[in-house]
């Protein structure tokens, strides 16, 4: 084996001891949604409104002949909507229990590989709101990473019909 090369073993343990994260923002934040929970990332332009639905969820789209629902991620977080000029929309694809939907983003960064030892518990002082939805934190250079926690994102309280 050449010097300073790694060993295949070496470098299952390195892959073993990493996060992979697609990384997506909402305004300034970086958030990371886990890579093996993105099924895949998209442009949208027709999405079918959904009266009476909660505001999170601004509709329905027809993707490749399956039913999405399309989750607005500002909304979910309790930020106002971004005024778009254009009317395509970048989304994130997620599976959960053999419904598709799709997390609507600002934008779709990379993917990112961190180290388990930096994960960290989500900050006491990081709103409630965003607490309830992050699973931990990534300190990186210049920003925070907010590792988001997709089933409680998709965890939308339905109102009971009267």
């Amino acid at each position: 084996m050449e010097a300073g090369s790694t060993s295949p073993v070496a470098e299952k343990a390195s892959f073993a001891e990493s996060l992979d994260y697609v990384t997506v923002l909402i305004g300034e934040q970086l958030l990371g949604l886990p890579i093996g929970r993105v099924h895949d990332v998209f442009i949208t332009n027709r999405i079918t409104p959904v009266p009476l639905a909660p505001k999170e969820i601004i509709g329905l789209i027809n993707l490749r002949g399956r039913v999405v629902t399309a989750i607005c991620l500002r909304k979910r977080l309790g930020q106002p909507a971004l005024q778009k000029s254009d009317s395509e929309l970048v989304a994130v694809g997620i599976d959960d229990g053999g419904e598709a939907y799709a997390l609507i983003v600002d934008s779709v960064g990379e993917v990112m590989r961190l180290d388990h030892s930096t994960l960290e518990a989500v900050p006491v002082h990081l709103d409630r709101g965003w607490a309830a939805l992050a699973a931990g934190v990534h300190r990186l250079d210049d920003r925070l990473l907010v590792v988001l926690d997709v089933d409680a994102v998709l965890r939308i309280n339905l109102p009971l019909a009267a």
